[in-house]
């Protein structure tokens, strides 16, 4: 086998040109197998179709977010495949079927401008809402075109602020006035406009009725740099500048602009914070020692803000956690400070009085779901919304006041039949003797077999139970077994859960994903042949060294939108942003950790793979297409066969539109059930 691990000798680096003609070609000539095996048969067809029932429904929950006097919703249905964003009044959306005022209708801009745009989402000017800045997006990509658009009238301004297509960030000052960051030109340190990850590393204040080359500069970072990026908090009485420049993904140096100057906020770089009326909130991600007391990484400190920058450090600790509980958010209401945590990945709502902290439970929270913060008004009102589901149960939609409590405003419609149904939490003990726990999702008459295991185990994301209603009706209505993996590199304990698995410490995402394959082969729920694991992104790398590194635990695995060249990740698109959680290829003390978890390194003749199905988009602008190309095309080299498919669109989402989500769910679990399940007889 050719030598992989320098990028000299990679015999496909023509599969990372995105657009290139031999690459779509090689892409083509893959789907064509793919499609014409895994979607022939009645059971795709049903499989397909339930999904796109159940994406499509309009008894969903349209969910909203409060802009002034509106409630804003974009909805996507069979007959707006592409969606709409539209408004409507909080007395009308109680009724059952509310009127809906549409504002942009994306199916209909498509035809009129021939251009394939997906929504990409609108940042509306306080305090009125009359102005928003829309973002679209060809085919589902990152990169976005911004225009500014006038509610009342439903226009586009003429002569508005817009931008073309780039990863830009724009955000709103006042009527006339943005910050800016996008493609400005040469910078006079003779650098481009671009960190090496891909985002804006300058920042301007641009004015309506100027050229964007007239804007002037707030801040330029570095090359090296992920991002910088600057905001403006227009609440009344307390309006303030802010600028922050991320050296990494973890890591970021804050400011505030007071005349006209830098005012470093001090805090660790690691931690996250908020700054609402005169108080400053602060989760170090790392432990830090303020004021003279240590205190332990995921807290919740509260200073006076103003205080704090004169250089008081006196705080009060909101919230401290323990081996069992993490902290997850906050937002803020207009009277009330409201906290999520997890306690073993059970979530617990408290609302504490702001400036008191005094907590209380908030009342109307159900038992045994997972309920987040859609929405709050903290410049008017305590309102508050909530969403809350279960592995079992519907979405519901909560709504009411942080010093009340809250009560059902819509639910969803059940998908599937989850009366026999149950879902457990168990926990597999890994390598170094961590406790790592699982959910297992089955119906009560299913003891074994075909088992989907599914894993991220990255960027401090927590994976918490969720209405199951695609793999719910494609999956464990037919009898499978569906397994939630809550894997160190996650948050589900806060950030030392995550901390522990960075670059060096990687290996302990992988150890906890086999430690959980294993547990679920000993308690006698599958076998080898008939355990599969699934993963996108993050979790495509996971899925990827499951093949290479544990492939006798496996039957199958599907592997999306994945990361698998760590020896290149950082030289394609927003790569380069993530080698705080990876680790650098190019240092050698760090590829040489990398090197022993980089799947395309690691592909041999002679190991027996499980089964495979790889897929990835042409118009992912995050997780380069040519990680999925390459791993599929050295496997074929070495002798494996592996099924792939490459969306055209669909950005790092995979899909563009519900058809093509319906397509790809549906394209998966009949791989599943042709490989695990047809080994279990099903």
């Amino acid at each position: 086998m050719t030598d992989a691990n320098t990028t000299a000798n990679d015999p496909y680096l023509w599969l990372e040109e995105v657009d290139g003609d031999d690459a779509l070609a090689w892409v083509r000539a893959h789907n064509t197998p793919t499609v014409d095996e895994l979607t022939g048969s009645e059971r795709f067809a049903q499989m397909q179709a339930d999904t796109l029932e159940i994406l499509d429904t309009d008894d969903r929950i349209p969910y909203v977010r409060r802009r002034g006097d509106y409630l804003y919703n974009f909805w996507r249905d069979a007959t707006h495949p592409y969606g709409l964003w539209r408004r409507t009044t909080l007395d009308e959306y109680r009724t059952d079927v509310p009127e809906w005022d549409v504002l942009i209708d994306v199916d209909a801009l498509r035809e009129e401008e021939g251009e394939n745009w997906v929504w990409a989402g609108a940042s509306m000017l306080r305090p009125d809402y009359d102005r928003a800045l829309v973002s679209l997006s060809r085919g589902g990509a990152d990169a976005t075109v911004v225009r500014e658009y006038d509610v009342p009238s439903r226009t586009w301004v003429d002569g508005g602020f817009g931008l073309p297509e780039n990863k830009s960030n724009v955000s709103w000052i006042d009527r006339d006035t943005v910050y800016v960051g996008t493609e400005f030109g040469e910078q006079p340190d003779g650098e481009g406009s671009w960190t090496s990850s891909g985002y804006p590393r300058v920042v301007k204040r641009w004015t309506r009725g100027t050229d964007l080359s007239q804007a002037e500069t707030v801040f330029t970072g570095s090359v090296d740099d992920v991002a910088v990026g600057a905001a403006f908090d227009p609440t009344p009485g307390y309006r303030r500048h802010f600028v922050y420049r991320a050296t990494d993904f973890y890591n970021t140096d804050d400011f505030e602009v007071i005349d006209g100057e830098l005012v470093a906020i001090d805090i660790p770089s690691d931690a996250s914070y908020a700054v609402h009326l005169d108080y400053l909130m602060v989760s170090p991600k790392s432990s830090w020692t303020v004021d003279g007391a240590e205190c332990a990484p995921g807290s919740l400190l509260v200073f006076d803000y103003p205080a704090f920058v004169s250089g008081d450090r006196t705080h009060r600790v909101l919230f401290a956690p323990d081996a069992h509980t993490s902290l997850q958010d906050y937002a803020f209401t207009r009277s009330r400070l409201v906290l999520t945590t997890l306690h073993d990945v059970a979530t617990r709502i408290q609302a504490f009085e702001i400036g008191t902290w005094a907590p209380a439970e908030l009342p109307g929270i159900p038992d045994l779901a997972t309920v987040g913060v859609l929405d709050v008004d903290p410049d008017h009102s305590d309102e508050i919304w909530l969403s809350s589901s279960s592995f079992t149960q519907a979405p519901s939609l909560l709504y009411g006041d942080a010093t009340i409590g809250v009560a059902p405003i819509k639910s969803s419609p059940e998908h599937f039949d989850a009366a026999d149904v149950q879902a457990q939490q168990v926990f597999a003990t890994s390598d170094d003797g961590t406790q790592v726990p699982y959910f297992v999702v089955k119906r009560d008459d299913v003891e074994s077999g075909p088992t989907l295991l599914y894993g991220y185990g990255g960027f401090e994301n927590s994976l918490t139970p969720g209405y199951l209603a695609v793999t719910g009706r494609n999956w464990i209505a037919r009898g499978g077994i569906f397994v939630y993996a809550n894997i160190r590199g996650g948050g589900e304990y806060g950030p030392t859960w995550h901390t522990q698995a960075q670059k060096a410490g990687r290996h302990l995402v992988y150890e906890d994903f086999a430690a959980i394959a294993r547990d679920l082969v000993a308690r006698g729920w599958t076998t080898p042949q008939t355990l599969a694991a699934r993963g996108g992104s993050n979790g495509g790398l996971l899925m990827g060294v499951m093949t290479t590194k544990y492939p006798e635990l496996f039957g199958a695995l599907v592997c999306q939108v994945p990361l698998i060249d760590m020896r290149r990740y950082h030289l394609l698109l927003a790569g380069a942003s993530w080698m705080a959680e990876y680790g650098d290829p190019d240092d050698p003390a760090e590829w040489e950790f990398l090197s022993k978890h980089s799947p395309y390194q690691l592909i041999r003749a002679d190991v027996d793979y499980p089964e495979l199905l790889v897929t990835t988009s042409t118009r992912d602008d995050r997780v380069h297409p040519g990680h999925a190309r390459k791993f599929t095309a050295r496997l074929e080299e070495t002798g494996h066969r592996v099924r792939y498919y490459e969306n055209i669109e669909g950005g790092h989402g995979g899909a563009a539109d519900n058809k093509q989500s319906a397509f790809k769910e549906a394209l998966a679990y009949e791989f599943l059930w042709r490989t695990i399940g047809a080994t279990a007889g099903h």
